[in-house]
């Protein structure tokens, strides 16, 4: 099995907190990589590590590294074996910080030729673990990622998330040791798709911008800026080529499009802005629609009414290789126990839910600590997948009876949310992670039931719907 259609197409969100409409940060990405392959969800406790413990050595590509003795306890979504490495891919740990790791993008080869990828480097499989659980900010974990990909290399090139209650931060990697990062705007918002995005650096500004010490010096030394008289890091370090017109940029332009529908833009430009001031405040129901997207009210929504070439020109947002689509959310002024929350919708987004899990748990419910490669009943991963094969199937006559039941999900699952924040604000310390862990198990049995039933009805439905199905007469 080859693991390098691992990192084929996610698509990220980040936002601010003066740009959404709670004063909470976000961010938010699809995990795309294959149409079955199942995501476990778990928490990591706290742990003082021993000397034997403090070695990580990779399954994917043999990256080793040393870790720091104290792990901080953080969620994760770790594949469903560990076999090809543990790709936890994003999380919240306990002192407040958010990440999400890749967003895989790709670096010309003309800086490869003097920066080429490092074969057992850090990559995405690995970055969640050896990061998260040790560092205390955005900032700092932007810097603590940086520091082991100048040491080590990196062997891909990736976009990489992280959040604090104060500040959203995208960092990017190119070849295999330059690296820069950028500050979103505290009212602004970003969408990224498989293309490095960072633009212009402002050397001088260090409040949003952090970068590899030398790198002008290598950009310089080389002649790689094809524009001297700026640093644009997308231009210096990216690829720029057709292939983004179909496959990138539409879905960069469906999440503007979303939150800045006034503005009139190609989903072919090579020129869409990396950061955007929403024409509105941004709610979590605005990013799951977003990474839930297929182009809907559009000619290109492929089970839309466009002609045959447009509806299946570009790449959609949502599709069937998407694992597990998450928004991590930390809310203000509140514990990080209680103001983060992990959504986290298994399999396609636009056929799951998003379900809300405090960060403050200790331990996530059982059904999602199955689910292998063959279809089993007891995963959640499976529960959420299944809906969606079954609705793929006979989609015209399908899709209302998955939606209706979506949307009272969603209802359903907010409510006892909002009833479970309320309780966690006013009960004791030492009660609250029991209580939190109640409400992961509770909140999730909500969308899961919903999906079992909604599943036997769509199972007895597809009887009646086979294409040797003949009308029986009853008179003859």
């Amino acid at each position: 099995m080859t693991i390098t259609q691992k990192y084929s197409a996610c698509t990220s969100f980040l936002a601010g907190k003066l740009a959404t409409a709670d004063g909470s940060t976000m961010i938010a990405r699809n995990e795309d990589a294959k149409s079955a392959w199942p995501k476990h969800f778990v928490v990591h406790p706290h742990h003082v590590s021993t000397a034997d413990e403090r070695t990580f050595k990779s399954n994917d590509n043999g990256f080793t590294t040393k870790l720091p003795e104290v792990r901080g306890k953080y969620t994760a979504t770790p594949e469903w074996t560990a076999e090809f490495g543990l790709f936890e891919e994003d999380g919240i740990n306990e002192y407040g910080v958010a990440m999400s790791a890749t967003e895989s993008a790709y670096t010309n080869e003309r800086v490869l030729g003097f920066d080429p990828l490092v074969k057992d480097g850090l990559g995405e499989e690995a970055m969640v673990t050896v990061t998260l659980p040790y560092v205390h900010s955005a900032r700092e974990g932007v810097q603590y990622l940086a520091k082991l990909i100048e040491e080590n290399g990196t062997n891909e090139t990736n976009g990489i998330l992280f959040a604090d209650a104060d500040e959203v931060w995208y960092m990017e990697t190119a070849g295999g040791h330059q690296w820069v990062a950028q500050r979103i705007p505290d009212d602004c918002y970003a969408v990224v798709a498989n293309q490095l995005s960072i633009q212009e650096i402002d050397f001088d500004d260090p409040d949003h911008f952090m970068f590899k010490a030398d790198i002008r010096e290598f950009v310089a030394q080389h002649h790689l800026n094809p524009n001297p008289a700026s640093f644009n890091f997308r231009e210096i370090f990216g690829v720029n080529d057709l292939s983004d017109e179909y496959y990138n940029t539409p879905r960069v332009w469906e999440g503007q499009r979303i939150l800045n529908p006034e503005i009139k833009q190609s989903p072919t430009s090579h020129d869409l802005p990396f950061i955007r001031r929403a024409s509105r405040l941004i709610q979590v129901e605005d990013v799951q629609q977003i990474l839930s997207s297929h182009y809907e009210g559009t000619p290109y929504n492929p089970v839309g009414t466009g002609t045959e070439t447009e509806k299946h020109q570009f790449r959609p947002i949502s599709l069937p290789a998407t694992q597990e689509s998450h928004i991590l959310q930390i809310k203000p002024d509140l514990p990080i126990e209680i103001g983060g929350i992990h959504w986290l919708a298994m399999g396609v987004a636009a056929q799951s839910v998003y379900v809300p899990f405090f960060a403050g748990m200790s331990s996530t419910p059982e059904m999602y600590h199955h689910g292998e490669k063959i279809y089993s009943a007891d995963s959640a991963y499976w529960v959420f997948k299944l809906a969606s094969v079954l609705t793929d199937a006979h989609y015209q006559q399908f899709i209302k009876a998955l939606n209706d039941t979506r949307s009272k999900v969603n209802v359903a699952m907010k409510n006892k949310l909002h009833e479970y924040e309320t309780q966690a604000t006013q009960i004791d310390r030492q009660e609250l992670t029991p209580l939190l862990n109640q409400a992961g198990t509770e909140i999730s049995d909500i969308a899961i039931k919903a999906y079992q039933a909604l599943t036997a009805e769509l199972i007895t439905k597809s009887t009646d719907l086979s294409p040797l199905y003949f009308a029986h007469n009853p008179e003859l």
